[in-house]
């Protein structure tokens, strides 16, 4: 949201130096410098807590993917951080700023992975597993795919990469691929709890998602060339990148709890109590 602060009121180049502001450590706060320096400072609070967390998981965690997903936290917020800086010494914010935008929903969804992962719910034990259903992981799989290169796209035009257009097709296609997705899992599965409200997290927050994007556009045309962006545009454009980081949050944590949930099939068939899982089973 602090990034997209500086982006919505222009301030993306009220600091000209990095990492310091104006050769401080604290600028005079005053016009964009204020949302810049804040972003930063925000930046370097996630930085120190990321560290905080990679070490924490490597030393309390015995799993070796939960210690490369924080050490890989790691690695990203520090990419981002570089990033930021070639963003403002060098410039060229259609490619810097864009790639900035990137990275930050890729550390974004590590980091929902990684709480997935360390929860208590993932690491129960009696948790009944689902006979795998290939076609629905597949799915939930490639429409996360599909939304992170929708805000790709969003990022892109935000930063005058290219026009509308292709983020609009974009909408279409992840339109699809969503409704598609809740109807693949409530026929299969209306009956796990996690799995249905998983459709319901991501449904509401696309439908939100939605409303934002076409308000954001309704403020970006009213707009017009103002250079003095006004209230409702910053509103609506910032709502709207907030709403596509939770629709892609949502998304990632639907797929990653098909993968937990649905086992091999080749597995479930040799159980030695030849219980088999229907795919509308409860799960407990």
């Amino acid at each position: 949201m602090a990034g997209a602060l500086v982006t919505s009121n222009n301030a993306a180049d009220s600091v000209p130096d990095w990492p310091l502001a104006y050769g401080k450590l604290v600028p005079p706060l005053v016009g964009g410098i204020r949302f810049e320096y804040t972003h930063r400072v925000l930046a370097a609070a996630v930085s120190i807590l990321t560290l905080v967390l990679a070490a924490w998981v490597a030393r309390a965690d015995k799993r070796p993917l939960a210690r490369r997903l924080g050490w890989t936290a790691l690695g990203l917020v520090v990419a981002q951080a570089a990033l930021g800086g070639v963003r403002v010494l060098v410039g060229h914010p259609a490619l810097s700023a864009t790639a900035h935008a990137i990275l930050a929903q890729v550390f974004f969804i590590t980091i929902v992975g990684l709480s997935l992962y360390l929860s208590p719910w993932w690491r129960r034990g009696d948790l009944r597993q689902l006979e795998d259903s290939a076609a629905v992981r597949s799915l939930t799989f490639w429409t996360t795919a599909a939304i992170l290169a929708q805000l790709v796209l969003g990022a892109a035009f935000r930063h005058g990469a290219f026009g509308i257009a292709p983020h609009l097709v974009g909408a279409g296609i992840v339109t699809a691929m969503v409704v598609l997705t809740g109807r693949a899992v409530k026929s299969n599965f209306r009956n796990v709890g996690e799995l249905r409200r998983g459709v319901v997290l991501l449904h509401s927050f696309f439908g939100l998602q939605l409303l934002l994007g076409g308000a954001a556009y309704w403020a970006v045309l009213k707009a017009g060339d103002n250079f003095q962006p006004s209230v409702t545009y910053v509103l609506f454009t910032v709502a709207h990148v907030l709403g596509g980081a939770l629709t892609l949050a949502s998304s990632l944590l639907l797929t990653l709890s098909c993968y937990r949930l649905f086992s091999p099939s080749s597995s479930m068939a040799s159980d030695p109590s030849g219980a088999r899982l229907a795919g509308r089973t409860t799960v407990g």
